[in-house]
């Protein structure tokens, strides 16, 4: 099953508000170029300009934030203040959004002056060099990340990231209350927040306003966390498995092997998917939690509904199936 959701995704940040939202973080503080505040980064990558020194600018990352460490500090201060002027010129021409030094290093007056001149602000942090880069990187990418919302409910299941999907009402939150008074958690209800970490990955978190809160039919709002533990309720969790209940109707198709393997897409990643029908009597909480350890096997390598046709094919073509490991003959 192919669907692709309307996704957001932001494509700028000003500084101002990179350095109000990650101020702690990443240990931030103005040096000069306060009135520059107003400038957007719009890319999530950090660029040190190392080649930038000495002149060159072709592929110059102009959008990015150019973060100063420990070498082209000491390379700034290796040349006089002349050339340091016609360097920080060139850079700063380029109208680039912000400039970091790191480790708490003392900027040259070249900097000070043309950050003043072109009102870039200059920042400082006393993180070291990798440790910026990498936790800065981290937060940028998290803020670009592309984005969507979907309607469903989204569990930790034995560590398998299920998201519950289906019309209102066809029992999700029932299911959900269910799986989490077997010691599941649940992660987010009615709304699901999902945002693309990295180039496969989905992360899946709830509204900060409904964080740890369920709505049941009759009941009405429940707070999961302090009826179950603290246990019972995750941030974020990966989004691994998507399940649709379907309202059971005579003659509906019933998967009843599980050779054929459906996905979901979001965000153009294909998430692995199945149907399951609800009817009275059933199970669902049971159901769910046994699909998503199934899930778990497949992910290391083991399909059930394979293994099985292999065996039969085996005794269709030996006449006699193959042992199984599991099971004593």
């Amino acid at each position: 099953m192919a669907f692709q959701p309307t996704p957001r995704q932001a494509d700028k940040i000003t500084v101002k508000s990179f350095f109000e939202q990650y101020q702690q973080q990443l240990k931030l503080s103005v040096v000069a170029g306060e009135n520059g505040m107003h400038r957007s980064i719009r890319d999530k990558s950090i660029n040190r300009p190392a080649l930038a020194l000495t002149g060159y600018f072709t592929n110059f990352a102009s959008r990015r934030i150019q973060l100063f460490g420990a070498g082209e500090m000491a390379y700034l201060r290796d040349v006089d203040e002349n050339k340091q002027m016609e360097i920080m010129w060139g850079i700063a021409s380029k109208r680039i959004p912000c400039m970091i030094i790191s480790r708490h290093l003392t900027p040259t007056k070249a900097m000070v002056e043309v950050a003043k001149v072109f009102k870039i602000p200059l920042l400082r942090s006393s993180l070291n060099t990798r440790d910026l880069l990498g936790t800065a990187t981290i937060l940028l990418e998290e803020f670009f990340a592309p984005r969507v919302t979907l309607h469903g409910t989204l569990l930790d299941v034995r560590g398998i990231g299920t998201l519950i999907r289906g019309e209102s009402g066809v029992g999700k939150s029932e299911c959900a209350l269910a799986l989490i008074e077997r010691g599941h958690s649940l992660v987010a209800d009615d709304v699901v927040h999902i945002k693309q970490m990295g180039e496969r990955e989905l992360m899946g978190s709830g509204p900060i306003l409904n964080r740890g809160y369920m709505e049941c039919r009759g009941l009405g709002i429940i707070n999961v966390a302090e009826l179950f533990g603290i246990r019972s309720v995750r941030i974020e969790k990966r989004v691994e498995f998507i399940i649709t209940f379907q309202e059971w109707r005579q003659g509906m198709e019933e998967e009843r092997t599980g050779l054929e393997r459906e996905f979901y897409t979001i965000l153009d990643i294909p998430v692995p998917h199945i149907k399951l029908p609800v009817r009275p009597g059933r199970d669902m909480a049971r159901l769910v939690e046994v699909a998503a350890m199934i899930e778990a096997l497949r992910q290391i390598g083991h399909d059930p509904a394979k293994d099985f046709n292999d065996r039969l094919i085996a005794l269709m073509n030996d006449g006699v199936p193959p042992k199984t490991p599991l099971i004593p003959s």
